[in-house]
């Protein structure tokens, strides 16, 4: 079987480290974000589509099952981190995908070196981890305005919630 277009986004860390240098050496911006991405909802889509259009690639670190756990608890992730980052392959505006083990993505921030990082708007700038990284480098860190009454949490719970009824 060939490989699907999707799955081309999908890269190990010097893979990625790769193709980055080469974007970069064409002057395309490279935006960065990370995420678990678990439930995959509107909020997600709105957030990640509108962090793409404030460079020319998007570079999403995906957190592996085993930090979702650590982050999240022991019945996190719902979905396998490689259904994740399929998924997030699969969307448009996902030029590549990575994963990442540590608790936070401050290793690969620091290897990628993005000229824009991207986090949502429940951080501020001096929370967002690597920020520091960015700026020093000359880039910009952005927060993105998150769509209200959406988060994975709450969706696992509305579900949870509709069995009882």
């Amino acid at each position: 079987m060939s490989m699907l277009p999707s799955q081309e986004k999908i890269f190990t860390l010097p893979q990625l480290l790769t193709k980055v240098g080469e974007w970069q050496a064409q002057g395309q911006k490279v935006v960065f974000t990370n995420g678990c991405f678990d439930i995959v909802h509107i909020g997600h889509v709105d957030y990640l589509e509108r962090a793409r259009l404030l460079g020319d690639k998007l570079v999403v670190g995906l957190n592996t099952d085993q930090s979702v756990s650590r982050i999240k608890g022991p019945s996190r992730p719902l979905q396998d981190e490689m259904s994740r980052i399929r998924v997030m392959a699969s969307f448009w505006f996902v030029d590549a995908v990575v994963l990442f083990d540590q608790e936070t993505p401050l290793e690969l921030i620091k290897a990628v070196q993005p000229d824009i990082l991207v986090k949502g708007d429940d951080y501020t700038l001096e929370n967002i981890v690597g920020h520091d990284v960015v700026l020093a480098k000359g880039g910009t860190v952005k927060t993105i305005p998150l769509v209200k009454g959406y988060s994975t949490s709450q969706v696992v719970a509305k579900i949870l919630g509709d069995q009882h009824s």
